[in-house]
């Protein structure tokens, strides 16, 4: 099994920024690619951005030049640095792990974005 814990949410005004992490633990030898996605009050769970293991990067088009993912492989962590952020980025975020054909999922954290 493999364990994912989100951290690093909050309360930003428009225009802020917020660094989120997932930390990884268990079974997480041949883990390859790891998302962020995020589920805002009423709407479908949405992907946001995803890093493989070798470090390619992609990302949602409402997030392109905002938001940055980045792995360390060697300390089980991944982020996701958000950057001008807007209200309608207001959304519960989740890290997603792949290994082979299953997903895991942390818990969440909140981001609420508001003046």
């Amino acid at each position: 099994q493999v364990q994912l814990v989100e951290s690093g949410g909050g309360l930003v005004q428009p225009g802020g920024s917020l660094r989120l992490s997932c930390a990884v633990s268990g079974s997480s030898d041949s883990i390859n690619a790891m998302a962020w996605h995020r589920q805002a009050p009423g709407k479908q769970r949405e992907w946001v951005a995803i890093v493989t293991k070798l470090g390619t990067t992609n990302y949602a088009g409402s997030v392109k030049g905002r938001f940055t993912i980045s792995r360390d492989n060697a300390k089980n962590t991944m982020h996701l640095q958000m950057n001008s952020l807007k209200p309608e980025d207001t959304a519960v975020y989740y890290c997603q792990a792949v290994r082979g054909l299953t997903a895991f999922w942390g818990q969440g954290t909140q981001v609420t974005v508001s003046s």
